[in-house]
């Protein structure tokens, strides 16, 4: 089961200004979707919510709902954060079964890039995708994929194909698709005073 549970208080009041009362009394506003009910309007303490957030295992994740003695197995699919304050400010669950089949985007992140020969020759790393859709369980959902970037040179490209998954862990997307690529360094054909020139006029 999700390591991370959120106790929920439903709400009474909803819309604009029901979530701006919620606001005020310290806690977040969200919403319950999926599943054959009805969309249900929540709320959890922002304290509670602001340190699941925090743990990154939150958005993307199986979750826990617990309202009174009742719990619900959801995954948080947005969070509205304040562009000022970087405060949560709303967010969105989903019900789910655990076992449940279920697409979701995972983060791709790299590593050894020192290893990579085409990098130390000045090359440029260019990712086309930052996320990779998946199909998996939803109590099976990957942390995040890592891309091994040793010994690729300009030129390599990465594709879905190439990725190693989880067991029980499908990539949504066509095996085919470029996901990174190592790109040669842009290289100047033009004089010094060429490039002055250009500078001056831009």
């Amino acid at each position: 089961m999700a390591d991370i549970v959120l106790n929920v208080e439903v709400r009474e009041q909803t819309g604009t200004g029901g979530a701006r009362a919620t606001r005020r009394s310290g806690m977040v506003p969200g919403v319950l979707y999926g599943g054959a009910k009805d969309p249900v309007a929540i709320a959890v303490k922002s304290n509670e919510f602001r340190k699941a957030l925090y743990t990154g295992k939150l958005l993307g994740h199986l979750v826990t709902l617990k309202y009174g003695s009742e719990t619900q197995p959801v995954i948080a699919k947005a969070i509205d954060m304040h562009p000022v304050t970087d405060e949560p400010v709303h967010f969105d669950l989903y019900r789910v079964d655990e076992h449940q089949q279920i697409k979701i985007e995972v983060p791709i992140h790299f590593s050894n890039q020192e290893e990579s020969p085409g990098l130390k020759r000045g090359g440029s790393l260019n990712i086309a995708h930052h996320t990779l859709l998946v199909a998996c369980h939803a109590d099976s959902i990957p942390e995040e994929i890592m891309i091994d970037l040793t010994g690729k040179e300009i030129g390599d490209s990465i594709r879905v194909s190439d990725l190693k998954l989880p067991a029980k862990v499908e990539a949504a997307l066509e095996a085919d698709e470029v996901v990174a690529s190592i790109a040669a360094a842009k290289v100047s054909t033009g004089s010094p005073e060429d490039e002055a020139a250009e500078g001056a006029e831009a």
